[in-house]
């Protein structure tokens, strides 16, 4: 099995190009066993996928990275090196830097750190103008070696340029990014390419809609059909994108590229967005103590191999589907747009 490639974030973190995604585990996929899931970790790290992106707000995610890695760092076994990557999402109201060093001391406790490896910070409401007040404190802390990568989540380009003309240097921007969702490619992918700002991608496989599962199936409309909060999510995405009849082609042109590579639909769909311009690396979420997990990870190995190498017509038959979509950005505006009014 070939190692899994890295990408250097701008403050010298190296991270896989896969990550592995902490959303299943926050309540809204079903209920978690905390145990099993940090069981069900190490078969990931096995693998060579050490980097894990979790969340202040996804349920215990910082909890049980941190049980996991207790367990690794008191097994005195020489064990490959953990990239950490959590999410600082306030509620809105005062942002001084009382508050905002309160927030990661907790979920440094709640991971057994003694520093962040890479602080991703969301916003709500863009007309509060004090996360620019969140992210100076995020910035001085960052230069006290608190944090070690400065990042933001869901940020549009506009918000991105105004944060980085104030000198505040951003490592990456978390982003949905899939062959459903490619507004990425609008305005945001110049501006990082140019600044040195990686995206780091989720929604890259459409809650596992992206997938051989789904080819040929009738269309998911109830409740327990899309079971999962991804599923109900990445439906109504595809809904505003071009509807099911559309999705099907695509999955049929998916599959018709993976058996000339012999890998899967997800891979397929994974290795499109980690090839395009800014892309540092995909987030695909964790099925961790849940079954089929190997498979999962198999599918996320392939996808960043150096062996997969899709060719200018393997893409061109994906863009021959894809082009007959809606325009999301006039639909829906850039990046992180849906989270906002």
């Amino acid at each position: 099995m070939s190692p899994v490639p890295k990408v250097r974030l701008s403050g010298g973190l190296e991270i896989c190009r896969v990550l592995n995604g902490m959303w299943q585990v926050s309540g809204a996929h079903g209920a978690v066993d905390n145990a099993k899931a940090v069981e069900a970790m190490e078969a990931y790290v096995d693998a060579g996928l050490t980097t894990f992106d979790m969340a202040d707000i996804y349920g215990p995610a910082e909890e049980i990275f941190g049980q996991f890695n207790s367990q690794r760092c008191n097994s005195g076994n020489d064990t490959p090196a953990l990239q950490s990557l959590t999410k600082y999402v306030p509620r809105p109201g005062p942002m001084d830097r009382k508050v905002v060093l309160k927030a990661l001391q907790r979920s440094m406790a709640r991971m057994h750190v003694d520093s962040l490896d890479c602080v991703q910070f969301h916003w709500w409401d863009y007309r509060d103008k004090r996360y620019l007040d969140a992210l100076g404190h995020l910035s001085d802390l960052q230069q006290e070696g608190l944090i070690r990568e400065l990042s933001l989540t869901n940020f549009d380009t506009q918000r991105l340029e105004e944060i980085t003309s104030r000198g505040i240097r951003i490592s990456s921007n978390q982003v949905q990014y899939s062959l459903i969702d490619q507004r990425p490619a609008g305005r945001m992918e110049q501006f990082c390419v140019a600044n040195n700002i990686q995206l780091l991608t989720y929604g890259t496989l459409a809650g596992g809609l992206l997938s051989e599962r789904y080819l040929g199936k009738t269309e998911p409309n109830s409740r327990a059909e899309l079971y999962t909060a991804s599923l109900s999510k990445y439906k109504k995405m595809i809904d505003s994108w071009g509807g099911w009849s559309l999705f099907q082609d695509l999955l049929v042109a998916l599959d018709t590229v993976a058996r000339t590579h012999d890998c899967s639909v997800a891979s397929v769909a994974t290795r499109y967005v980690l090839d395009r311009p800014a892309v540092g690396g995909v987030i695909v979420g964790c099925r961790l103590g849940v079954a089929g997990a190997g498979q999962h990870i198999s599918d996320s190995v392939r996808s960043c191999s150096p062996d997969l190498k899709l060719t200018e017509e393997d893409c061109a038959a994906i863009k021959a589907v894809t082009r007959r979509s809606r325009d999301l950005m006039a639909l829906i505006g850039d990046c992180g747009d849906e989270y906002r009014s």
